[in-house]
């Protein structure tokens, strides 16, 4: 592919994704039938409407699940937390961003993840634990088994 051409149709796909803007939204709900007395989407609505389809859970809507109520593995996984390891992966420990806001907001380095073994999964699988505040302390953690989509506060 000549670069030339190329170059053409980034800018010709620039020029027709910068119509879809703020004010083209909206005259494009106008346009399509939308009556005046709809109520308007509101901002994150739509993110929050998306998440309740998916299955994933709202932010503040965390469940909890005691300790004798998690797979043994996870037993294991805490086991290991409180120890400071060793841990049998090298990504346990990374530092967790919280990027969705799904737990409860703190400073970025508050949390880390850990991995808890899946039986019969050839790799980690999509169960975590992820804890708060200083290392090998397991009083603020939380369990997913979903790969971070949905959290159950681990209760002591």
């Amino acid at each position: 592919m000549k670069p030339a051409w190329a170059f053409s149709c980034i800018i010709a796909l620039s020029a027709i994704l910068g119509g879809c803007g703020k004010d083209g939204s909206k005259n494009a709900a106008q346009e399509t039938g939308a009556s005046a007395s709809q109520a308007p989407v509101q901002p994150g609505q739509a993110a929050s409407d998306a998440a309740a389809a998916s299955g994933a859970q709202e932010r503040g809507a965390l469940g909890t699940v005691t300790k004798a109520q998690l797979p043994a593995e996870a037993a294991e996984t805490l086991r290991l937390i409180k120890a400071g390891g060793p841990f049998p992966f090298g990504e346990d420990g990374v530092l967790f961003r919280n990027s969705s806001a799904l737990l409860p907001q703190h400073p970025r380095g508050y949390y880390h993840a850990y991995t808890v073994r899946t039986p019969g999964s050839a790799d980690r699988g999509q169960r975590r634990i992820v804890c708060g505040g200083p290392r090998k302390h397991t009083n603020d953690c939380y369990y997913t088994d979903d790969y971070y989509a949905n959290f159950k506060r681990i209760a002591e």
